[in-house]
């Protein structure tokens, strides 16, 4: 079970809660629907990672864990329903450290883009948030999903992802290996895919890689039903009762979604042979081993975590509501501003209006809870605009009121974009199939809108588009026609507040995209084809993307200068650091992201064209400079060997380039592998 209570002999176990982006505790697939308790819900994943700042992604987690203690220590807190798993619980379902190897990709809002470096430290810094500071004792633990290899929906219950051992090690398990030794995080949910024909809920991975090497002694849990897919959809095992055994002795340690559902098997598998009880011993340990580093087996006064309780209520203080502000102004991504459009002078403009079905809203995913209170896009821009200006606001199919009302403007902004649930239940197709979410990928990459755009755009291109999406979309003439395009995600309570910040100047645009966006659909291999060096992500790309990966701009500019290194030699085991002056060179504040990237010069084996070995988010006042350093370990550049089964460095030259995205590089210096 996901809750390991047992009353009888007084032990406090925990439940599961999901915590993509704030906890969910209501919303549209969860628990208690909208007769849950409200909590801070900030933009999706996806855009979190669009920060580019592990100091907000570890401010997210923290205000994640302190809200998920306060509802289970709560003696005041009305939880609906209250008894059950998913209605309080320490163990909490994020982040979902799969790699967003194509933008088709239904579950995309969830993860934190397409580079596994990137991912990895994303995650860790939310891992760390969420867990607490505590030496002793955790706030809540993170539970990262979903291990391995998962990023196609459309027939997730039985698909075998096929990739060489060497991809698996340098790709699509690094999120997870980082998220396990630098973050922490001790518990872990098995993906429902199979792997090269192996399911995942009894992959031999599981003990032998994540255990056994990582050091994961804790909680590994299935996904919801995995079991019956294991047998039904997989065919792997005749019956439930072989498979329960197989997935216990594999190191599954918690079956979802009840212990009532899977203890029948359980029994069987004990009175037939197939499982001892030496077996579920060694299993459940690591469950408890989780509830000890949460306090639930110690005196209260010895975890300093059980003080969050009975208080104000978290998800209506300055500091929470502070967080998501600053999360989601930093989320946003300046995509095009030509002839300096943005930001708007409130000084020469008199009437905007507001188009699109994104306009009035701010929507939940499958994994959003309820917040406390929201401000959607034009409440947003009507606060900033004040008296001065006149909003007007439409929602619209292109219909003559939107253009009038375009014609009346002086400047419009276009909020458009997809709908998280796409408007059906889960698992269900989407009307539009440029949509996509959990169970559901996408078969289309164009906007649906873009003809509002273009209808609008014929009777007024004095246009901003604010394109609020879960992925990325093939905007050509969008980019190609109107002067200035965001991007952002859905979900923040604070969406409408943070894009009037940006729109009016309030806040200088520093966010950067985390995926390739490419032109077309005709430009990605299969999203069957699992192996990235055909093509998919920044590392393989083939063609001039849209938008690079790390792309976005800023209302200043930056200089880089004075590259250098601490040491022009590295042996194996050793670092050194990268160092550079950054100086704003512009005419008001902003962030600049720096962006460190590899190629290896001379590799005996196939390495990608450049890969991400370091980042970092700066604030620099108008004129101001700053040294930046970015660490670069030996470890990042080696590879894995599979014939030897260790990780190999090879000694040769390696080019180091810094630079404000995948394919902007500003400066560069080679440096000796020893």
């Amino acid at each position: 079970s996901a809750n390991f209570s047992i009353p009888r002999l007084g032990i406090m176990g925990t439940g599961h809660i999901e915590g993509l982006h704030g906890i969910a505790l209501g919303g549209p697939h969860h628990w208690g629907g909208r007769h849950a308790i409200a909590t801070t819900q900030f933009p999706q994943a996806y855009g979190l990672a669009e920060t580019w700042d592990t100091a907000i992604m570890q401010l997210a987690g923290s205000v994640e864990g302190y809200e998920a203690r306060y509802i289970f220590q709560s003696d005041s807190l009305k939880v609906v329903p209250p008894s059950t798993d998913n209605s309080r619980g320490l163990v909490i379902r994020a982040p979902n450290a799969d790699l967003g190897r194509d933008p088709r990709w239904g579950r995309m809002e969830e993860c934190y883009g397409e580079d596994p470096f990137f991912n990895g430290t994303m995650a860790t810094a939310f891992i760390r948030g969420l867990q607490g500071d505590d030496p002793h004792y955790w706030q809540a633990a993170s539970l990262m999903k979903h291990f391995l290899a998962n990023s196609y929906e459309d027939e997730r219950s039985h698909f075998s992802a096929n990739v060489d051992e060497r991809l698996l090690r340098e790709y699509y398990m690094v999120p997870f290996r980082m998220g396990v030794e630098q973050g922490g995080s001790r518990a872990y949910m098995a993906a429902y895919n199979a792997v090269n024909g192996v399911p995942m809920m009894v992959s031999p991975l599981l003990r032998q890689v994540t255990a056994d090497e990582w050091g994961q002694n804790g909680i590994i849990c299935s996904d919801g039903g995995a079991l019956n897919n294991l047998i039904a959809a997989h065919h792997y095992y005749p019956d439930k009762v072989w498979g329960a055994a197989a997935s216990v002795k594999a190191g599954i340690n918690q079956f979802l979604p009840s212990r009532l559902h899977i203890a029948p098997y359980i029994d069987s598998a004990l009175k037939e042979g197939l499982l001892s009880e030496a077996d579920i011993d060694s299993a459940i340990k690591g469950d408890f081993r989780v509830m000890i580093k949460l306090g639930l087996l110690d005196p209260p006064s010895m975890v300093s975590y059980t003080r969050i309780k009975n208080g104000p209520l978290p998800w209506l203080s300055d500091r929470h509501k502070a967080a998501v502000l600053k999360a989601t102004r930093e989320s946003i991504v300046l995509l095009k501003n030509k002839n300096h459009l943005l930001p708007l002078d409130k000084r020469k403009i008199r009437n905007i209006a507001v188009i699109g079905s994104k306009a009035d809203v701010v929507l939940e995913d499958m994994y959003s809870g309820t917040p406390p209170f929201s401000v959607t896009p034009v409440e947003g821009i009507e606060k900033e605009a004040a008296s001065r200006i006149t909003v007007r606001y439409a929602v619209t199919n292109g219909g003559d009121s939107a253009v009038n009302l375009a014609k009346w403007a002086d400047i419009v902004i276009m909020c458009v974009g997809n709908d998280p649930t796409c408007h059906t239940p889960p698992g269900k197709k989407c009307p539009d199939i440029s949509e996509g979410k959990e169970a559901v990928d996408r078969e289309s990459l164009k906007l649906t809108e873009e003809q509002l755009i273009r209808k609008i755009y014929r009777v007024n291109p004095n246009m901003v588009v604010v394109l609020i999406s879960s992925f990325p979309y093939s905007i050509v003439w969008t980019e190609h026609n109107v002067p200035a395009i965001l991007h952002m995600t859905q979900g923040s309570e604070e969406l409408g507040q943070a894009l009037a910040d940006v729109l009016f100047g309030a806040y200088d645009p520093g966010g950067r995209l985390v995926q390739t966006w490419p032109v077309s659909l005709d430009e990605l291999p299969p999203i069957k084809d699992y192996d990235i060096r055909d093509g998919s992500t920044y590392m393989y790309f083939k063609y001039k993307p849209l938008y690079p990966f790390g792309y976005g701009l800023s209302y200043t500019t930056f200089q880089f200068s004075h590259l250098s290194t601490s040491t022009e030699k590295m042996k194996g085991g050793g670092s050194l650091t990268v160092s550079l002056d950054v100086t704003n060179t512009g005419d008001r504040a902003g962030d600049e992201v720096v962006q460190l990237y590899v190629k290896h010069l001379d590799s005996k084996v196939s390495r990608p064209a450049k890969e991400l070995k370091g980042f970092a988010r700066v604030f620099l006042k108008k004129g101001q400079t700053r040294r930046i350093s970015i660490p670069l370990h030996a470890r990042q550049l080696s590879y894995w060997d599979a014939d030897r089964q260790r990780w190999m460095l090879e000694k040769e030259p390696v080019r180091l380039m810094v630079g404000v995205s995948s394919e902007k590089i500003m400066l560069g210096k080679t440096i000796e592998i020893q």
